[in-house]
């Protein structure tokens, strides 16, 4: 049985309770791997600032496992804009950089959004992240990371999200890949539990299960989350959550046992990536502590 590892991301933190908060909360919950969201001053602080970062999460045995973003840093990929094209890529490359100074495995990120009034750059745009990926392969193989990753979307103008622009986009950077072993690492999916595909009308498509499913190949990471039954809003496993929601856990872990021979990597993370309560209010900040506790709880329940 290969192990599927339980982590927590940072992103519901952001703003309201600091990192020393979540790695205690961790420790209680026996959850020790963290996958850091991406925040506004990640390109601008001091290296200095990732060092004591692990240094601090050790403090907790918590080891800060991989860097994903948070809001949706590269879309620049998708702008239609040399410009800010290249700002993506030098986005990204800083976050290589800072997920070797914490000592994660995996970087990552959700690669961007085609403008709904220019619906015909979304090949331009796929073609200049894979550009700017491939330069990045052999970058991050040099900062000793592992892999990068690319999160399977629900929104047709956010690829990949057809089952086809998974295959053809991961069948691209692996061949790259493969082509020069020796200087690039491998590119990844990062699954989610709770990204399936609705159309405009609200017709379901591609249920989560079925994006999770043709994802694991091609997966190292995933986030469990709970949603709605067209993907609509994204939510924890509290009980109250679990009743209305249309995840099942159970189903996530059948899926990943039964393809267990298919996964590139000898073992599987899943974060937890729980938005958290209003940010920003004296009735609702608090109750995030709860809403990750009754989450965790729920996973292992079902993961051990």
């Amino acid at each position: 049985m290969k192990p599927i590892l339980i982590g927590i991301k940072s992103d519901p933190i952001e703003n309201r309770f600091s990192f020393g908060w979540l790695f205690k909360l961790m420790q209680k919950l026996d959850v020790h791997h963290l996958q850091l969201g991406g925040f506004y001053e990640l390109p601008l602080v001091d290296d200095n600032y990732f060092r004591e970062l692990k240094d601090e999460a050790a403090q907790y045995e918590v080891h800060i496992r991989s860097i994903f973003t948070a809001h949706r840093e590269t879309h620049g990929y998708f702008s239609n804009n040399p410009h800010l094209a290249r700002a993506a890529r030098a986005v990204y490359e800083h976050m290589v950089h800072a997920g070797s100074l914490v000592g994660a495995r995996c970087v990552g990120s959700s690669i961007g959004s085609v403008l709904r009034d220019l619906p015909h750059t979304k090949e331009q745009g796929i073609q200049w992240y894979i550009e700017g990926t491939r330069d990045l392969m052999h970058y991050a193989k040099k900062e000793g990371i592992h892999s990068l990753s690319m999160e399977v979307m629900s929104c047709h103008a956010e690829p990949p999200t057809m089952p086809d622009e998974i295959e053809r986009m991961m069948t691209t950077l692996r061949a790259y890949h493969d082509q020069h072993r020796d200087t690039t690492v491998p590119v990844y999916i990062l699954g989610d539990t709770s990204h399936g595909y609705c159309d405009r009308d609200q017709k379901v498509i591609h249920t989560n299960y079925e994006l999770f499913e043709c994802s694991v190949p091609h997966m190292c990471e995933f986030h469990f989350k709970n949603t709605d039954s067209v993907y609509g809003s994204t939510f924890g496993f509290g009980p109250k959550e679990i009743a209305r929601g249309h995840v099942d856990l159970s189903r996530i872990r059948e899926i990943l046992v039964r393809n267990m021979d298919r996964w590139p990597e000898p073992e599987m993370t899943g974060y937890l990536e729980h938005p958290g309560p209003k940010l920003g209010r004296d009735y609702s900040d608090y109750l995030l502590e709860k809403m990750l506790t009754e989450s965790v709880e729920a996973i292992h329940t079902i993961f051990g």
